[in-house]
Formats: C-alpha cells, structure tokens, sequence
C-alpha cells in the first residue's frame, strides 16, 4: 500500500516499499560512488520504513532518501547519549535537480525518524558539495564537525546535525 506523504509539482513524495529498491540502486548507481549491497537496503528498508522516502514523477523514480537509527554520543549536549537518525544516502538525479525534490526528501525523513523517538538527525555531505550543505543548513542542520579523508576517494565531509523537537 502506496503511502504518499507530499505532492511537489508532478512529484509525488512517498514511502518506500519493497519493489522500490531495484530503481532505488540504480538512482544510487548513476548519482554518488558510495555503493551498498541489495541486502543493505533491505535492511534499511525494514528498519525505517518511515524515513526510507523516494520521489517520483509519472511512475519514474527520480530520487529518495533512506535512514537508520542508532544510539550514540549526542552532537549537541556533553556527556549525553542518545537516539539518533543516520540519513545513509539521498541523492536525486541531475535532471531532476533544483526543483524542492532534495528538500522535501529530506523533510520527510526528518518527520519518520521522530515517529522513532530520535533526539538528533545527522548526515555527512561532501565540503566541496556547498549547494547541499546550504540546503541543509536552511532546513536546520548544523556543521558539527569537518570529517578528513572520510570518503573513499579521500575527500573531507561534514558531519550535519539537527537537534529534533519531541
């Protein structure tokens, strides 16, 4: 059962389901360099349904976004441990871009992780990736810290974080 969260011009924004992870990988495949096993998403898929949210326009998968959750040292409060939602991988493709799809990916996982009582959202994005981080930082986030060499071709991240309203 399709549970559609947003409508964004012809986009529709919706929960992932289990026949949405073939066209998942390959967005995955034509967008970033990370890349994850099939089992991977499955499991991400069952672990946080609510946050694992793709975009479509006319029956195409054109984006999505898919989260965990953990338990971990707070990025905001010292000595604090908390539950924390771990945004994996969003990506959207190049055609598609600049259209409010990334936002509101990212909006609606925000929404699913607190329906898993987390206390923080965070994510790693690219330094060199400045239109995401100026995104993320409008809707909230905050660089916490500068990650060196975390991706595999050596490039620095940022570690984002937003604190959740409960």
């Amino acid at each position: 059962m399709q549970v559609i969260l947003r409508q964004l011009g012809d986009a529709i924004i919706r929960r992932a389901e289990p026949s949405d992870l073939i066209p998942v990988m390959e967005i995955n495949l034509k967008t970033l360099p990370e890349h994850y096993s099939d089992y991977f998403y499955e499991s991400l898929l069952a672990e946080v349904p609510e946050a694992f949210v793709i975009a479509e326009i006319q029956g195409r998968h054109v984006g999505y976004i898919m989260c965990k959750t953990e338990y971990g040292f707070s990025n905001f409060k010292k000595l604090g441990f908390v539950k924390k939602g771990h945004v994996v991988s969003v990506a959207v493709l190049e055609e598609f871009r600049g259209k409010g799809i990334g936002k509101a990916l990212v909006e609606e996982s925000v929404k699913g992780v607190k329906l898993k009582k987390c206390d923080e959202f965070y994510l790693e994005v690219r330094c060199s990736n400045t239109e995401a981080v100026r995104l993320y930082e409008k809707l909230g986030f905050v660089i916490k810290q500068q990650l060196n060499a975390y991706y595999r071709d050596g490039e620095d991240a940022f570690l984002m974080a937003i604190e959740l309203e409960k």
